[in-house]
C-alpha cells in the first residue's frame, strides 16, 4: 500500500469511529509525562494506536498510544496521547504518521508538546519553553521521498514554521497567568542517548537553547501541510556541561509530571482564546 493510501486508511477509520471532525477543532500532542494535558478533555472518546489500521504502536512506556477525541473549555480537540521517536527504529513519515492523518482529517490547528533539556543556562527547569524555532540535527525529514502535492509544496518555505499570532497568543496568556515562559530555539537528535558534555558545548554554540528527540519530524509535516502551530517544551533539567548531571527517563517523566499543571493551565488559556 501506498503511503498516502496508508494515511487516507487510517483516517477513514478515524471517521467511521469517532464522527467527523468539526471546522475548528485543534490538535493536541502530549510529550513525555504530559499526558495529563488529556485529562482534561470533556466528553472524550477514544481509540487505541493499535486498532487504526496502518497506525504505528508507540514502543515508550510513558506514552499511552491512544487517539482522543472531545472538548476542553468548550473547544474542539483531537489529541495523540503518545508520539513516535526516530530512535525507536521508525523512519520520518512513520513518525509523522499521526500528523499526516490529523491534516488529511482536516485538522488546521496543532499545538505540539515535548519534554525537553534546557540548554540556556538562564532557563528554569520546570518552565515551558515557546518553540520560536527549531533546528533539525537528526539528519533526516519527513519530506524525502516523493511529495504528495495535495498535501504541500515539494520544497516548502521554512522560514516561519511555529506561527506568529499563535506564539503571541500564549505570550499574552502567559502573562495573564503569571506563568514564566522561556522563549528559545529547539533542537532535535536522534537520540536515545543523552548528549556528553562536549556534545552539549556544541549544540549551545550552534544556538539552540533547548534539545529533546521529537517534534521537528512532525513541526516539518504539519507546515508542509499548511497546518498552524504552536510548541511548547516543558524545561524537565538543565544542561550544564561543566558540571553535567545524570538525567534518567524517570527524572525526565517525574519533572514534567511535576510541571504538567502548569502546561495544562496555559495550553487552556490559549485554546480560549483562540
Amino acid at each position: 500500500m501506498e503511503y498516502h493510501e496508508k494515511i487516507q486508511y487510517s483516517a477513514a477509520y478515524i471517521q467511521e469511529n469517532l464522527g467527523k471532525i468539526q471546522e475548528g477543532t485543534v490538535a493536541l500532542i502530549t510529550g513525555t509525562g504530559l499526558g495529563g494535558l488529556t485529562e482534561a478533555i470533556e466528553n472524550p472518546k477514544s481509540i487505541p494506536y493499535n486498532e487504526i489500521p496502518q497506525f504505528p504502536v508507540s514502543t515508550v512506556e510513558s506514552h499511552a498510544g491512544q487517539l482522543i477525541k472531545g472538548e476542553i473549555d468548550g473547544t474542539q480537540v483531537i489529541a495523540l496521547h503518545g508520539r513516535f521517536h526516530l530512535y525507536e527504529g521508525f523512519d520520518a513519515r512513520e513518525v509523522t504518521h499521526g500528523i499526516r492523518t490529523l491534516g488529511e482529517l482536516g485538522v488546521k490547528t496543532l499545538i505540539l508538546t515535548n519534554a525537553a533539556g534546557a540548554l540556556n543556562p538562564s532557563f528554569a527547569t520546570g518552565a515551558p519553553m515557546l518553540i520560536e524555532d527549531h533546528i533539525n540535527l537528526t539528519g533526516t525529514t519527513p519530506l524525502r521521498g516523493e511529495n504528495i502535492d495535495g498535501w504541500g509544496k515539494r520544497f516548502p518555505d521554512m522560514c516561519a514554521i511555529y506561527d506568529p499570532k499563535l506564539r503571541k497568543l500564549a505570550i499574552e496568556k502567559a502573562l495573564e497567568l503569571g506563568i514564566r515562559l522561556e522563549r528559545g530555539v529547539f533542537m532535535q537528535i536522534m537520540g536515545p542517548n543523552m548528549e556528553t558534555p562536549a556534545e552539549t558545548r556544541m549544540y549551545k554554540a550552534m544556538g539552540a537553547d533547548s534539545i529533546g528527540m521529537s517534534t521537528c519530524m512532525e513541526a516539518i509535516a504539519a507546515h508542509h501541510m499548511g497546518i498552524r502551530l504552536l510548541a511548547i517544551s516543558c524545561l524537565t533539567n538543565k544542561n550544564l556541561p561543566d558540571c553535567m548531571k545524570e538525567a534518567s527517563l524517570e527524572d525526565v517523566i517525574a519533572q514534567a509530571g511535576k510541571s504538567s499543571a502548569a502546561m495544562t493551565k496555559l495550553i487552556q488559556a490559549i485554546l480560549k482564546g483562540l
